[in-house]
């Protein structure tokens, strides 16, 4: 269990991963694997989340 509470917002879609390289399954001519690099699309390859702004009634 972690010892204290993280002081940035860890992103909630990528578990403050923000890039991630998959696999194809293909290889190239050299014998090394084809590779795609993902950011996550939520936090912009950030890792972390800003909190929602507050909705404020104005008026009546």
């Amino acid at each position: 269990m972690p010892q204290h509470a993280p002081t940035a917002r860890i992103c909630r879609d990528c578990d403050g991963f923000p890039t991630v390289v998959i696999t194809t399954g293909t290889r190239h001519q050299d014998g090394s694997r084809v590779t795609l690099r993902i950011t996550c699309p939520a936090c912009k390859g950030t890792g972390h989340t800003m909190p929602a702004a507050a909705l404020t009634r104005t008026g009546r």
